[in-house]
């Protein structure tokens, strides 16, 4: 059963919450990406809790800008060193003594979660990454490949001014659009009923320039004639290495991240465990909720 929980953190942000588990287990910490909220985990949040899979108290903040948590009209409070204050400072309200079961992100979440494994790695005994890339890799791709180049031109769209009426328009068909393009031949989709759809409404009718901001607070997207983005910034390898047990599992068909991005992982990430989706997309939360519990309850089980 999915609870609900207004969270407000020590330094005044407040993260709308899904829970479900019993208070004082160990808990699993879910982290979405854009353009979604929390309820993309209710799935996983939902196995994890009961005893047979572990029994875990599953929780899933809406990150701040989204769906009814704290939405900075600063800019500059989307910047990564944010969202890991906020992540840190909710696993401590969480669960102040004991790590992490598992901190589980996909998409931006992961771009959070990657840096909060590298700064707190004794908040958790282990990271999962959905799709999600790391910072090294994405950086060299950024920097150095065309084809991760062309993908990523739709980040020099959300970062302008007037990207969140664009998105709006038309009942939002430009945000659906991410769901059928950012996969192989434009499938599959059939996750995205009419169920589904309403829940992505309601999100969105709560406006979008929060979940933009991270784009804009970023420059990690790919350069222009008039704006450098990643080619001005380079990360030093202490940012870059990540120290606990990671499991990468990766939807080998996600266009707007192809999989060259986990070419030399292994590099940043010494105990890695790396599962490919074949058929999987950027979307494979939806598609695929089962083999992706699946190998999560696998890997904590190692």
């Amino acid at each position: 059963m999915i609870c609900f929980e207004r969270i407000t953190l020590p330094h005044g942000i407040s993260l709308d919450c899904r829970l479900a588990g019993r208070a004082g287990q160990p808990v699993m910490l879910f982290l979405h990406g854009f353009p979604e909220a929390a309820f993309v985990w209710d799935e996983l949040l939902t196995h994890f809790s009961l005893p047979a899979n572990g029994g875990f108290l599953c929780v899933a903040p809406n990150m701040r800008g989204y769906a009814g948590s704290s939405a900075p009209a600063d800019v500059k409070a989307y910047r990564v060193k944010e969202l890991v204050k906020d992540i840190t400072a909710l696993k401590l309200q969480l669960s102040a003594d004991a790590p992490l079961a598992a901190l589980v992100a996909h998409d931006w979440g992961g771009a959070a979660a990657w840096n909060v494994a590298n700064q707190r790695p004794g908040l958790m005994h282990g990271l999962v990454i959905i799709n999600s890339p790391h910072p090294g890799t994405f950086l060299r791709d950024l920097k150095h490949d065309p084809v991760q180049q062309a993908a990523s031109q739709y980040m020099n769209f959300l970062i302008r001014p007037d990207a969140q009426e664009l998105l709006a328009a038309d009942d939002y068909r430009r945000l659906w659009t991410f769901f059928i393009s950012m996969g192989a031949d434009n499938g599959p989709h059939a996750w995205l009923n009419d169920t589904v759809r309403a829940q992505y409404r309601a999100v969105w009718q709560q406006g979008l320039n929060g979940a933009l901001n991270y784009y804009r607070a970023s420059p990690m997207r790919p350069p222009r004639p008039d704006d450098p983005a990643a080619t001005s910034i380079d990360l030093p390898v202490e940012m870059l290495r990540i120290s606990v047990p990671t499991l990468v599992i990766w939807g080998m068909q996600d266009s707007a991240l192809p999989p060259g991005l986990i070419n030399g992982l292994q590099d940043y990430v010494p105990v890695l465990q790396l599962h490919r989706i074949a058929d999987g997309t950027h979307w494979l939360v939806h598609e695929q909720p089962a083999l992706v519990s699946s190998i999560i309850g696998n890997w904590i089980r190692r």
